[in-house]
């Protein structure tokens, strides 16, 4: 780690990204327990951060899996590019293609002739049959993965299996809802590898970890970090994650704090305040009650990681009141 002398907590200039060292580390203990090496495939999107994929890969875990070319790009030029997955289409694969003739393993995603033929050209070796299992994005239909495995071997491919993400089912509350729905959609995975062959059947995601008994690679990232969509789901990681914020005014009834709509992801709602009830966030504000003093700092959790992450250039890794280490989120961007 990098020395960071007697920097702390209340020197910190907000709004600012924070991670508990302990709670982390705590966090990727306790997923490698359950998903230990190739059983899962940490997810970088949640994080964009190749020093919390050190981390990771420090536990046990050697495969990533990317959302984006850029967090390829990153994670080869950090060292952890042994085994990833670009879980995402893309229509101009030359840059992915540069990474495996530098010697980076990569594999991608592909759903239909068009991608196919991305990835053929682009120099990519490597793809998994994207398979869509219910969530209304990407992935072909389950009775045409074969087809499309067969369309990619003849592009001079190797397919190293099939991927489809339960995405509509991760967030589920309801824990009988979430395993009936994991079910369903893993089956169709299941019949369309059938068809597909391949070493691999991943998917999943930090909701759904413990349920999915099919895949044979798990995609989870949020479990390190974890945000308030997926902290009521009763799993057994803490929250890692914050945005340190000031309280820039108050009145007789509410305060505000100097950390807005461009500090945290809010698709799934707004961020929370231990202690309080937040009213609403403006540009660069967050107003909640009960009021505190101007000047005191406050610890929002955000509701979504994923994008909370992107809004940040650093993030100052804390334990107790000291600040132990500063990760810059160096896979921001495409």
């Amino acid at each position: 780690m990098t020395a960071h002398g007697q920097l702390r907590l209340p020197e910190i200039q907000t709004p600012a990204l924070l991670i508990d060292a302990d709670v982390l580390a705590r966090n990727i203990a306790e997923m490698s327990a359950a998903l230990p090496g190739p059983r899962l495939r940490p997810h970088v999107k949640a994080h964009k951060c190749t020093s919390l994929a050190r981390q990771q890969a420090a536990a046990g875990h050697a495969s990533f899996t990317c959302a984006t070319i850029r967090e390829c790009e990153g994670m080869v030029a950090a060292g952890l590019g042994q085994d990833l997955l670009l879980a995402n289409e893309v229509l101009d694969a030359r840059r992915v293609g540069a990474l495996v003739a530098g010697g980076a393993r990569v594999t991608l995603a592909v759903d239909s002739p068009q991608t196919i033929g991305a990835a053929a050209a682009g120099g990519v070796r490597e793809v998994l049959i994207d398979v869509n299992v219910g969530l209304p994005r990407c992935g072909c239909l389950p009775d045409q993965a074969g087809k499309v495995a067969e369309a990619a071997r003849a592009a001079g491919l190797e397919v190293r299996g099939v991927m489809g993400y339960e995405g509509h089912v991760v967030g589920l509350v309801d824990g009988d809802e979430r395993a009936g729905k994991i079910r369903t959609a893993m089956e169709l995975l299941v019949a369309a590898h059938a068809d597909v062959g391949g070493d691999l059947i991943s998917a999943g995601g930090t909701g759904t970890y413990a349920l999915n008994r099919w895949a044979n690679e798990i995609q989870a990232g949020s479990y390190a970090l974890m945000d308030t969509a997926y902290g009521r789901l009763g799993l057994p990681f803490g929250q890692a994650l914050f945005v340190l914020a000031t309280v820039v005014s108050s009145s007789a009834e509410w305060s505000v704090a100097d950390a807005g709509l461009k500090a945290f992801g809010m698709d799934h709602g707004n961020p929370e305040l231990d202690g309080a009830t937040v009213w609403f966030c403006s540009d660069e504000h967050t107003t909640f009650s009960p009021p505190r003093l101007v000047g005191e700092q406050v610890r929002f959790v955000p509701g979504h990681i994923d994008p909370t992450m992107a809004y940040h250039e650093r993030a100052y890794v804390f334990s107790g009141e000291e600040i132990v280490d500063v990760w810059p989120i160096d896979l921001r961007g495409w």
